[in-house]
């Protein structure tokens, strides 16, 4: 018997790890290309890819960090873990490899990520992060800025904010009876109030979008034509799409991480992010029993492996902050009166 902060966990990495894998067969089509060759897909195969991989690195990073971890930890990850990376490496993006390549020539995590081009590396695998700050959007906006900057600086920095809006949308999520709206709207609060105005212009008027559009082919019809970016996988494409998927679906997670999957475009990373998104609103309930039957048991056990990890990573991290808390004299009570 799960308790109950892990079932609500798993939602996110379930939700997160399907997504991936249903957007697979669809990612880098139009949307009428997936109509024609797919029909509606909502039916998937494998737990993910290279969206899913990295997630794994990086909760691992935060797991062996007791949730600290900064792009240092981040890196040092991606090297410990190089050789599986290797193995599986058709599946990582182009700028993901070179930069672990940078690490491995001994260039230091904070300038390994000059030169990259924009992507969604960061904040398709940042979930973990609003795990481990479960319910406080600002500190996991905070670490994912810092995280993200293995991938995307300088030029591209705004992939930062991006990763800084999912990890809060997830934290926020994850407080009981918060709907996807509500954390959505939570984690704009979350990004920097000037660097960070670009994206929340982005993801403000895509939900806006969401909200005027009448159902979901209008709303992908008109998104396409107005938020497309040269790079598909660009996060001022991809980010915003999946902030505002959720809100469309008002959080239910099936019909969300279809949405993205029949997306187009970068149709992988974007279900991948709406169904962390969702899982975090999910509140514990029971996962779809056809996405249980369809991962199989290895796969459930891994996730809930991994859920039940982060769970007591996050546990220890808020125990640690309120010990620390108390060591300040007069930090945790009011001012004496005499």
């Amino acid at each position: 018997m799960l308790d109950e902060l892990t079932r609500r966990f798993l939602s996110v990495v379930i939700g997160a790890r399907v997504g991936d894998a249903m957007g697979t067969p669809t990612e880098g089509l139009e949307p009428f290309e997936i109509e024609e060759r797919f029909g509606w897909v909502s039916d998937f195969v494998g737990d993910g890819t290279d969206d899913s991989l990295m997630a794994t690195l990086l909760a691992n990073a935060l797991i062996g960090t007791d949730g600290r971890a900064g792009a240092d930890d981040w890196a040092a990850q991606w090297l410990a873990e190089s050789g599986s990376v290797r193995e599986k490496r058709d599946k990582f993006f182009l700028s993901v490899l070179h930069t672990m390549q940078k690490l491995h020539y001994g260039w230091l995590p904070r300038r390994v990520a000059a030169g990259n081009m924009p992507s969604s590396s960061s904040a398709m695998a940042i979930w973990p992060v609003g795990l481990v700050n479960a319910g406080h959007p600002f500190e996991a906006a905070a670490q994912a800025y810092a995280l993200a900057a293995l991938v995307h600086v300088g030029d591209v920095d705004y992939c930062q904010d991006a990763a800084a809006a999912v990890a809060a949308a997830v934290a926020a999520g994850l407080r009981p009876g918060t709907a996807v709206a509500e954390a959505c709207a939570l984690a704009l609060q979350a990004l920097h109030p000037v660097s960070g105005a670009g994206m929340r212009k982005l993801i403000e008027d895509a939900l806006k979008l969401a909200e005027d559009s009448d159902g979901y082919e209008e709303f992908r019809r008109q998104y396409h034509a107005r938020w497309r970016q040269t790079i598909m996988c660009d996060s001022r494409e991809t980010v915003p799409a999946a902030f505002a998927l959720a809100v469309l679906a008002d959080g239910d997670l099936v019909g969300a991480v279809e949405y993205g999957a029949n997306f187009g475009r970068d149709a992988d990373t974007i279900a991948s992010m709406v169904g962390a998104l969702c899982g975090a609103t999910n509140g514990g309930r029971p996962l779809p029993p056809a996405w249980v039957d369809r991962l199989g048991a290895p796969a459930m056990t891994s996730a809930t492996g991994v859920a039940g990890q982060l769970a007591h990573t996050a546990r220890e991290k808020a125990s640690r902050y309120l010990q620390d808390l108390g060591t300040v004299p007069g930090l945790t009570s009011g001012p004496e009166r005499s």
